[in-house]
């Protein structure tokens, strides 16, 4: 069931939100050759015990994994396409890792992801980003009152299908608030004009926060690692990039996603 939030709700998670882009904004900065996973968790860990956040990882024990989940963020590097544990590697260049985070202040969630380029960048992997950035800011777009969810989908199949890249349908957007996995589901793929409204109207209360994903793959789906859930793509590089967008009664659609884009441009404009 989808639960409506209301504009002092989307407010703080606002709050939760600014949070989380300052933590990805500062692992992005500090991704470089040489850079070992696990000195990015431990800043991780010290930026939510500083803020005295409360990781929506930490003890998470999903069905596609083996036992509780003991870091604060998902590393994922080149063919990973999510749930990469933070592990004894030292980047180098080139590679291509996604940050996944989420937290909760005062009971507020916010949950965010970012792919970025170590070092050298190739063509061909800021491509794909681009592209991944571009859909999602394709489906943050359709994300406004009076649409519905499938036009949110069909979004971010119509910029990645269109640049060639294949779709992952394994996963996609969901709601989020209290707890970091609430109703809409929100596929990266779909048809325009189906499912669920997007946005409650000018005069109701605001729907839940949504958050768009997509993962293009240059070729093939993959497999699972067993051990703790990650998945693969086969022979091929993914991206994931990962966004909020709530309403509030009376708003023009304005939410979480365009402070983590501002928080964010600043080192995105650094990196190209």
């Amino acid at each position: 069931m989808i639960e409506l939030k209301s504009a002092a709700e989307i407010g703080r998670m606002r709050v939760t939100g600014e949070f989380v882009a300052s933590v990805l904004a500062e692992l992005s900065s500090l991704a470089a050759p040489g850079v070992n996973l696990l000195d990015l968790e431990q800043r991780a860990r010290e930026m939510v015990s500083d803020r005295g956040a409360v990781s929506c990882y930490w003890d998470y024990s999903p069905s596609f994994g083996r036992g509780p989940f003991r870091n604060v963020i998902c590393l994922s590097v080149n063919d990973a396409v999510l749930h990469g544990l933070p592990h004894d590697y030292v980047l180098a260049d080139g590679d291509l890792l996604s940050m996944d985070f989420a937290v909760s202040i005062d009971g507020w969630v916010a949950d965010s992801a970012v792919s970025v380029i170590v070092g050298t960048p190739d063509p061909e992997d800021v491509r794909l980003i681009d592209t991944t950035r571009a859909a999602l800011d394709a489906a943050i777009g359709a994300a406004r009152p009076g649409n519905r969810l499938g036009d949110i989908s069909a979004a971010v199949a119509a910029v990645a299908e269109g640049a060639g890249y294949r779709i992952n349908t394994d996963f996609g957007g969901h709601g989020l608030g209290r707890t970091m996995h609430e109703d809409p589901h929100v596929p990266n793929k779909g048809t325009a004009g189906r499912g669920d409204e997007a946005g409650a109207g000018p005069h109701a209360r605001a729907r839940t926060m949504v958050r768009s994903w997509n993962r293009p793959a240059h070729r093939g789906r993959g497999r699972v690692d067993p051990a703790d859930g990650r998945r693969f793509t086969r022979r091929a590089l993914r991206a994931h990039h990962r966004h909020h967008r709530g309403w509030a009664a009376g708003a023009d659609g304005a939410g979480l996603g365009p402070l983590r884009r501002a928080a964010l441009a600043k080192y995105w404009l650094q990196r190209r």
